[in-house]
């Protein structure tokens, strides 16, 4: 399959969007769909820090049901992280939503998914570093940020990114961790170490580049129904 830069990740959105007339909310729907699919497994194969054993005790009474600690950023990558959450809590899976950003900095499909869970009354909260609190996880999702970063990771993405690493956790990257350059596989200031990545459409080249194979872990590439014809 072949990797794509950055520019092409936003050409083919763009193609989706304008020239075939897929709404951008379908796209984040069919990525956080996807996505969840990933979560899914990784809590029941043993990716996580609990068993396949612990999952059937689970489902008996005889363990504490599985959490998922899931972090967001304020542009669509955090978008695609409300729309797990959602799924996640339709398939009895409980989650804490983390907001790095002011609630009124979040806009477009991604505001749209934030006011759905909002109204589902799902665990969500402003939170700085400072704050997060992955005891309780068996699993963190990394929603923060994109494909389109460039420059430096900032605050309060930098210290944020240090709480995940830090937290002994499996962790599933969000269409690229955060902190990857999508183009060249260089870690901009510092990086999410994923697990697992569920990446959209195509894999991006950044992924066999420089660090890119140590921090991306195991890629599942996720169709998020972009029509063939752009792919190709």
């Amino acid at each position: 399959m072949r990797h794509v830069t950055r520019e092409e990740v936003r050409e083919v959105d763009r193609a989706a969007i304008d020239d075939y007339g897929m709404p951008g909310a379908i796209l984040m729907e069919n990525a956080g769909r996807g996505a969840t699919d990933v979560a899914l497994d990784m809590l029941g194969s043993g990716d996580t820090s609990r068993s396949r054993s612990a999952s059937a005790d689970r489902a008996s009474g005889a363990c504490p049901p599985a959490h998922v600690a899931i972090v967001c950023g304020r542009g669509n990558n955090g978008g695609d992280g409300y729309v797990v959450a959602r799924h996640l809590h339709n398939r009895g899976i409980a989650s804490t939503v983390h907001l790095l950003a002011p609630r009124d900095k979040i806009g477009g499909d991604a505001l749209i998914n934030l006011e759905i869970i909002e109204r589902m009354t799902l665990d969500i909260r402003r939170s700085e570093p400072g704050d997060l609190d992955f005891s309780p996880a068996d699993l963190i999702v990394d929603a923060m940020l994109g494909t389109g970063l460039a420059g430096e990771v900032r605050e309060p993405y930098l210290s944020a990114i240090n709480a995940i690493n830090d937290a002994g956790k499996p962790v599933l990257g969000i269409d690229i961790p955060s902190g990857l350059d999508a183009n060249t596989g260089a870690i901009l200031g510092n990086c999410v170490r994923a697990t697992r990545t569920a990446t959209f459409a195509l894999p991006k080249i950044g992924f066999t580049r420089e660090s890119g194979p140590d921090v991306t872990g195991e890629v599942t590439v996720i169709d998020i129904g972009v029509p063939r014809e752009i792919l190709e």
